[in-house]
Order: structure tokens, then sequence, then C-alpha cells
């Protein structure tokens, strides 16, 4: 799908052809979709559908007529396992328009689409970049703090009923951590390779909102990183708690066991064909069975007295 936007005075709209200082949103498109654009835009295949590819890294090419910029952007993971995982968003700077690339839809261009952003125009290319990038890294602090309020709750009932399902939730969560942590140190090394270029920080404003994403981003690696420790340690002290509470029914069921053998063996040994106390008495019976209860309650009280 391939659509084209268009600042005016006051709001985004979209238009039905290429125009000067325009934004090109391709989400998800054909071959045919992609070869149209090439030749339209005067733009290789391959770097068009460098984003097209889920392993794609956050990084920057720059040619004679472009430049590419690849990171990683969070999203909700709909159609897996995972809670969240991050997929490359191709942008490609021209000197006239702008294209952005990705396999799905995404909340971070939605804002743009619904003219959410402030001071957000199609025409200011390298301004519209930074703008990205900030909204991109301001969606991790949003998800981040998403994560944390999850693992709370789902740590509360753990604490009130122990179960594998909120178990293997917190494992997603920590999972996607993970995901977060590693995009959000490739998107780290795109900010610094274009914090040394000059075309980048042609304006004044443009170099202190690209200070600014860069202070986001590392907010949210930090945050990521935290979180990562928190849902570790939280995961293996339950995970403890539960070795513990199955070596304390195990002990019971060891200590059951030996207390209920203690009247089997005394009735075995009544039960041997040899002269024994009380073979001839008729309450020989019930001296037995008195016996092994108090054999059972000398028993227990030893062995619960040690527990």
């Amino acid at each position: 799908m391939v659509n084209i936007y268009k600042s005016n005075k006051t709001h985004l709209i979209k238009i039905n052809k290429f125009e000067e200082g325009c934004w090109i949103n391709v989400i998800k498109p054909t071959d045919e979709e992609i070869k149209n654009l090439s030749q339209m835009c005067n733009i290789e295949e391959p770097a068009l559908i460098l984003a097209l590819d889920e392993e794609e890294k956050a990084h920057i090419e720059v040619e004679d007529k472009h430049t590419v910029i690849v990171v990683d952007v969070a999203v909700k993971d709909s159609e897996g396992v995972h809670e969240f995982v991050t997929i490359p968003l191709g942008i490609i700077l021209s000197e006239h328009f702008i294209i952005t690339v990705c396999l799905r839809e995404v909340d971070l261009l939605k804002d743009f689409l619904t003219n959410q952003v402030k001071t957000f125009f199609t025409y200011k290319k390298t301004r519209f970049i930074l703008q990205l990038l900030y909204k991109n890294a301001s969606y991790y602090l949003h998800y981040l703090r998403y994560i944390d309020r999850v693992s709370n709750k789902v740590e509360q009932q753990l604490r009130e009923n122990m179960n594998n399902k909120d178990l293997l939730y917190l494992l997603e969560l920590e999972k996607s951590l993970v995901y977060f942590t590693t995009a959000l140190r490739a998107n780290e090394i795109v900010l610094e390779k274009m914090m040394r270029m000059e075309k980048i920080k042609q304006y004044k404003e443009d170099r202190e909102l690209l200070e600014d994403v860069i202070i986001e981003n590392k907010q949210a690696m930090e945050m990521a990183s935290v979180y990562s420790n928190i849902l570790s340690e939280t995961r293996d002290a339950f995970s403890s708690v539960i070795s513990n509470n199955l070596n304390t029914v195990m002990q019971t069921l060891t200590s059951i066991t030996i207390i209920l053998a203690l009247p089997t063996m005394i009735f075995s040994f009544f039960g041997m064909n040899v002269p024994l106390p009380w073979e001839q008495n008729p309450l020989g019976y019930i001296y037995i069975t008195f016996s092994s209860v108090i054999c059972i309650f000398i028993g227990s009280y030893f062995i619960f007295k040690n527990f």
C-alpha cells in the first residue's frame, strides 16, 4: 500500500500524485508497487525493500541523491506469542521528498497521519525525521511503563496464587525487554552517526531536537535495562519459592511415609510364624494396635520436632 501526503498551512492532506515536499508512506508493498515507486522516485529497489526484512538492523546508508535510515520500532505482537516485538522502519530522505517503508501499520506513523504531532510539516524533511525518531523513543518509554505496570500486577497475582501461566507471562515480558534493549542500542548507534552529519544539524532547532532524541533514547535504554533486571530477579525469586515449596511438600510426604511404616513393621513382626508376646492372649490384637498407635505418636513427635 502506497499513500502520498502533503502538509498545507493547517493540516496533512492526502494527494493522488507525487509533488515536491511530499511524504510517501509505504506499508507492506507489493512487488509491483515497489517497482513503480522506484521508477517514480528514481531510487533503487534494494533501498526501498531494506525495511521489509524483519531481521534488518538499524543503520544509515548515505548515497549521492538520498540517505537511507533504518531504525527499530516497537509494536504489540498481535500475530505471535510475545507481548511486544521490534520491526524495522525505513526512512528515505531525498532533496525533494521523504519515504517511510514498514511491514505493517504502526502507531508511530498513525500519530503523524492524524495530525497529533505539533509543528509537523512534510516539506521540513529533516525535522520530520527527527520528529519520527523522537516519537519512536517516546513509544518505547510508553511501552516500558506499560510492561512495568503489568509485571507488578502479575507479581501480585503470583503472591496470591502461583501458577505456570503467570510465570510464563513474566518470561514473555522479559523477552520483550530484551528486544527493546537490543533495538534501542542499535538506534543509539544511528543517532550518534546522525550527530556527525552536517546535513542533519543544519538548523539550530534540528540540533536541539536531535539532542532531545538522544536523551530520550538513552532514558528508554536505562529503563529497559532496569525493568529487565527487576523481572529477571522477580522470576528467579518465584522459582526459588516454588522450589522451596516443593521441598517442603516432599519432606512432609517422606515424614508421613516413615510414620506409616512403623505400624506396618510391627504388624509384620506379629505375622511371622515364630513365638511372640501376646500370641495366646485374647486381647493381643488390641495390645498390638495400641502399641502401633504409640509408635506413631512417638515417631510423629520426633520427626515434626526437627522440621
